[in-house]
């Protein structure tokens, strides 16, 4: 979509360069008509006619090997009709815009002085050298270079307008990216707090009262029942610990490299796996890739947590070139991508698939490497500076 509002000016004065170029030329056919000069000026007319519809369009593309060419020919026509008709020097005043248009900038200007000497040489041909036959060209080709020297500068401001305009339009993305992704996370935390102070508070309150039960009757007959309750109440509270831990990440205010280090130090305690942290503080990332970066890690972690049964886990970002690299290894169990992703099953199939959603969305690329017994690493690799 353009939005230039010269264009139309721009396509007003092509119009007018067109239609003056064809009444021009018209005023020549009908004065060799009338004076009757013979078969050549009209055949050359109409050639000239002829030259100027095939190659207009090239001219709307600007400075080019074909416009250059068709300039040429288009001037070549001209100089023998106005040889021979000395009305046909008017048609220079058009021919003066296509040189400034089509022409390198510095062969236009030199264009416009050659054919306005052609033009004077072509009057004083006819009726002699005058006053008129020299001050009319030249007055042409100078209010010609004047009209074309504004057109030149008004062509550039619009293209710097466009530049601008894209500029603002990007920028207005990025913002409503951001004022989403900044919605999403607060929509998160208020489901994190939900979650926290109703299921899981109502989790810990049955946990605590089977316990009791428990305690209060340790051989009753229904002891085997309470014990295995009390057991999944525990689980259950475990599991949304989990996802409130993963719905609501550490901060980012002092960047993803603190974030990461106060992740990896909190899951490291709480799992009881060893952790070795090494982050490039300096990376400079929007905020959305730096979320997305978080929450990959989180995910990363909790399938270390939940199917590793790692005792050593490596977490480090770094540079690579023109993007950043976030990679989790791990010596835990391992598995087969191949084989899990054929299955599409289960919640760490739903983990990766959900890593893989958040890397497409900023133009970057997520490698899993596994094998059963030998670990797992997961890469993920973010372009510096931009996101969709």
């Amino acid at each position: 979509m353009s939005h230039r509002p010269l264009a139309p000016v721009f396509a007003g004065l092509r119009i007018g360069l067109h239609a003056l170029f064809a009444g021009l030329l018209a005023l020549v056919v009908v004065r060799v008509l009338v004076t009757g000069v013979g078969v050549t000026p009209i055949a050359l007319a109409v050639a000239l006619g002829l030259v100027y519809a095939a190659g207009a369009w090239v001219a709307r593309g600007g400075r080019s090997a074909a416009g250059i060419v068709w300039v040429l020919a288009l001037t070549v026509v001209w100089a023998a009709l106005v040889w021979l008709v000395p009305e046909a020097a008017y048609l220079v005043f058009p021919l003066f815009f296509l040189y400034l248009h089509v022409l390198p900038r510095a062969a236009g200007p030199l264009a416009v002085v050659a054919t306005t000497g052609l033009t004077i040489a072509a009057f004083a041909l006819h009726g002699g050298l005058t006053v008129g036959g020299v001050v009319g060209p030249v007055v042409g080709a100078g209010v010609a270079l004047l009209i074309g020297l504004g057109y030149a500068a008004l062509e550039r401001r619009a293209a710097e307008r466009e530049e601008l305009m894209a500029e603002l339009l990007a920028t207005r993305d990025r913002l409503a990216a951001a004022e989403r992704e900044q919605g999403t996370l607060a929509e998160r935390g208020r489901l994190a707090r939900e979650i926290h102070d109703t299921v899981a508070q109502g989790l810990s309150s049955i946990q605590m009262l089977l316990y009791a039960a428990e305690r209060a009757d340790a051989t009753g007959p229904g002891i085997a029942h309470i014990r295995l309750a009390r057991q999944t109440a525990a689980d259950g509270l475990a599991e949304t610990r989990r996802f409130i831990r993963e719905l609501a990440p550490p901060s980012l205010t002092q960047g993803l490299g603190p974030a990461l280090e106060r992740l990896a130090r909190g899951w490291g305690e709480h799992a009881g796996v060893d952790v070795d942290v090494a982050v490039r503080d300096e990376v400079e990332l929007p905020m959305d890739a730096q979320t997305a970066l978080l929450r990959i890690a989180q995910g990363a972690l909790a399938n270390v947590a939940q199917h590793a049964a790692a005792t050593r886990v490596r977490l480090v970002l770094d540079t690579v070139g023109p993007a950043v690299q976030l990679t989790v290894a791990d010596d835990g169990r391992g598995f087969d991508p191949d084989a899990s992703e054929a299955q599409g099953g289960g919640t760490d199939s739903f983990g990766l698939r959900a890593m893989r959603e958040r890397v497409d969305q900023l133009d970057g690329t997520i490698a899993v490497t596994s094998a059963p017994t030998a670990g797992t690493t997961v890469t993920v690799t973010l372009p510096i500076g931009g996101s969709r």
